[in-house]
């Protein structure tokens, strides 16, 4: 597949923000590559640098806060299926929120210390959308929620792809073998990377509302939880198009003030806000349940 796209990182890089391209920008390791485009230049600091991303840190704050108050409404909701499950995917959240700062953000950080947050960023998008996915499995209850059995499945599979995206990530941007050294060189070439940071999300994205669809209209027989699931989906689309499409005619409209990134954040926490109300419309306790008698 020389001779095509796939698993080439330049123009991703030239016109959006995004964690991984801070491991092919060496020395410096942060958004400014060999692929040129626009240059977020934020608010200046002394010494030549920039907070380039002030928006997304202060969205990044905000998804933390509200990351926080809806693992503790989840832990109210005691006989809710897959609680302990959805206070996972929540901390996920938040740990990705917490290098976003660091990765997307701007914030002016060592070039080793940015490689390591942006590495970490990268190993929680693949973990986090798995236990995602892996949350709509367990609403089919085919092992009982909340058990060591569910969430130890759910920890130690997450932390396999997180150990192993991470691993790569880091090789990459500190060169400890040298194996990935060609991704520094036009087209930024990462056939491992892509795979995990750009399709194995996706794909994980997709199962999950598929399988929640499936447990909403078919099992449940309901329709309004839909609402909430489909505008989830849709607020984090909405995201993706401005991270990817128009992020670069942000930059240039604002002469390198802002980008796509800040809606990007922005919609991915309206997203993730989306989908813990789905879940606890799906596990209110007032919803019909099939009995096999009936009693006085």
């Amino acid at each position: 597949m020389g001779s095509t796209d796939f698993g080439n990182f330049n123009d991703f890089c030239k016109d959006s923000t995004l964690p991984v391209c801070n491991l092919f920008s060496g020395p410096r390791h942060d958004q400014n590559g060999p692929w040129g485009g626009c240059q977020l230049t934020g608010i200046p600091l002394s010494n030549n640098r920039h907070l380039a991303n002030l928006g997304s840190i202060i969205l990044c704050g905000a998804a933390i806060v509200t990351s926080l108050v809806l693992l503790l409404r989840s832990e109210r909701k005691r006989a809710a299926v897959g609680r302990r499950e959805m206070q996972v995917f929540l901390a996920g959240y938040i740990i990705i929120s917490i290098c976003e700062i660091f990765s997307v953000g701007g914030f002016p950080l060592n070039p080793t210390a940015r490689v390591v947050f942006s590495a970490i960023h990268i190993g929680m998008i693949i973990a986090t959308t798995w236990i995602l996915m892996l949350n709509a499995v367990i609403g089919y209850q085919l092992i009982d929620d909340g058990t060591p059995l569910s969430l130890g499945l759910l920890v130690v599979s997450a932390g396999v792809l997180f150990i192993g995206t991470g691993y790569i990530a880091l090789d990459t941007g500190l060169k400890w073998t040298g194996y990935w050294n060609s991704s520094y060189d036009t087209p930024n070439r990462n056939i491992a990377l892509y795979v995990l940071y750009q399709l194995i999300p996706l794909i994980f994205l997709v199962a999950f509302f598929v399988l929640e669809a499936i447990l909403v209209l078919r099992v449940l027989g309901e329709i309004r939880p839909m609402i909430y699931l489909t505008a989830a989906a849709l607020l984090f689309a909405i995201g993706q198009v401005f991270n990817y499409a128009i992020s670069r005619f942000i930059c240039d409209g604002t002469s390198g003030g802002i980008d796509g990134a800040l809606f990007e954040t922005l919609f991915t926490l309206l997203s993730v806000v989306a989908v813990w109300i789905f879940w606890s419309s799906i596990t209110e306790d007032d919803w019909p349940m099939q009995t096999g008698a009936s009693y006085d």
